[in-house]
């Protein structure tokens, strides 16, 4: 058994880390935190089986657990990622204070670092693209919700030279639970539903440089990405439109037979047919990442649609995927 900790279990991301661990059959919840909700069970906090105690985040035990998950605010889990590997715990980590590499650019999208001497360390948690390093990992960071679709799609094409120019434009709409369980004015029931709205339009939602980061290091040199998310009235998914430049002699067989060979035995991703789209419905409550492509109507233009759930492959259940990696666990485990 894996013993766990979770340290900020009552989000939304904490919430579905403890439904997975429910059927997972292999790992023993030690702790679960909570900074509001300290002394109160689980169950009285969500309306949910689980009757766990929750405990002060100052108080745990990171030295009786294998490994923590840190559902934290960005800024706030690098303090906890460093007690934690200093009592002997492996990390991972669901914010954004390790996903980039580059401190002087973490530091122009969130503020200061609190633990920089951990950046080298940490291991980016695209599964399907760094297995191999996140098995021998100590330190994950689990991607952002917004970079795992539109990664997922172009890494193959990046491989294979087949993307053109020096930027990919990127269209994504999100369910209502990608803005956390912390209400705002924009994220009420009154404002989102039967509403459609984009936010942190030109360059500036911080999981941009997370993409650029990743792209530009799988095909080696800088690829820019004009990304725009909305807020859809639904609770949860992200549905993504990637509108790319390929050669003319590119078509959407093309990419699907990449994606095919990239991914053919990966037991998360759906490479669906050519004239097949992915749609929400083809992920929620799943593991699962939907690929699909159209063409843009002329040679050297394509279309490429993504799905995932943004609590699951998006967040929790990555997480959980990355450490049954580390662990040398099946991957499936716990995840559908």
């Amino acid at each position: 058994m894996v013993k766990v900790g979770v340290v900020g279990a009552t989000g939304y991301t904490g919430f579905e880390l403890l439904k997975l661990f429910a059927r997972h059959g292999e790992v023993e919840l030690l702790f679960a935190s909570s900074e509001s909700y300290a002394g109160q069970r689980f169950s009285q906090v969500y309306p949910c089986p689980y009757d766990v105690e929750l405990i002060d985040s100052a108080a745990a035990p990171f030295d009786q657990v294998d490994v923590v998950f840190l559902c934290t605010p960005h800024g706030a889990s690098a303090g906890f990622a460093r007690q934690a590997l200093a009592a002997g715990a492996k990390v991972v980590d669901l914010s954004a204070d390790f996903r980039l590499r580059d401190q002087t650019v973490f530091e122009q999208w969130y503020g200061a670092h609190h633990a920089p001497e951990l950046l080298p360390k940490a291991v980016y948690g695209l599964t399907e693209v760094y297995r191999a390093d996140v098995a021998g990992a100590s330190l994950v960071a689990n991607p952002g919700c917004y970079p795992t679709g539109p990664l997922l799609a172009l890494m193959p094409l990046l491989k294979a030279g087949q993307v053109l120019g020096d930027k990919v434009i990127i269209d994504a709409k999100s369910g209502v639970s990608g803005a956390g369980a912390k209400p705002s004015p924009t994220t009420h029931f009154c404002s989102v539903n039967e509403n459609l709205s984009a936010y942190n339009v030109g360059h500036k939602h911080r999981h941009t440089p997370e993409i650029e980061q990743e792209l530009s290091a799988f095909r080696g040199n800088a690829l820019r990405a004009v990304f725009t998310p909305h807020l859809l009235p639904v609770s949860r998914g992200i549905l993504t439109s990637i509108y790319v430049d390929v050669p003319a002699t590119c078509g959407p067989a093309d990419v699907i037979a990449l994606w095919q060979q990239a991914y053919g035995g990966e037991p998360f991703i759906q490479v669906l047919p050519e004239g097949s789209l992915a749609t929400l419905a083809h992920v929620t409550h799943t593991n699962r990442v939907a690929l699909s492509v159209a063409s843009a109507g002329v040679p050297g233009e394509l279309i490429l649609i993504t799905a995932i759930d943004n609590l699951i492959k998006g967040a929790s259940g990555q997480a959980l995927q990355n450490m049954n990696v580390m662990f040398g666990l099946p991957e499936t485990l716990g995840l559908v």
